[in-house]
């Protein structure tokens, strides 16, 4: 069985200033957890997580929900400006594709 502390997204760096690890969470921005080796830093990253989650609930508090949990649409607006619009809309034309697909091309 899956523990809930186990469906958020963790990530691990490096800390240059630190000379060490980094773990973090993307749901928790305010956490992170520095150790020697990249095994440590994301054991006390999720043990760090597990406790909050611990202590959030104990006190009534809602949890973040894990992002591997949310479902996504496919969609998002960005405004830009109109004469970004027209170049892309151009270069789309003349590519033969949607500006949709001009545009998801470019964001892979």
């Amino acid at each position: 069985m899956t523990k809930d502390y186990d469906r958020y997204t963790y990530r691990l760096t490096w800390s240059e200033e630190d000379q060490e690890h980094v773990g973090l969470c993307a749901e928790f921005q305010g956490l992170s957890w520095l150790d020697k080796t990249p095994e440590k830093a994301l054991a006390g990253i999720r043990k760090l997580v597990k406790g909050c989650l611990v202590d959030m609930k104990k006190n009534g508090e809602s949890t973040p929900e894990p992002i591997s949990l949310k479902s996504y649409s496919g969609k998002f607006m960005v405004r830009i400006p109109p004469e970004t619009h027209r170049m892309l809309s151009m270069k789309a034309a003349e590519s033969g594709v949607s500006l949709n697909r001009l545009v998801s091309s470019k964001l892979n």
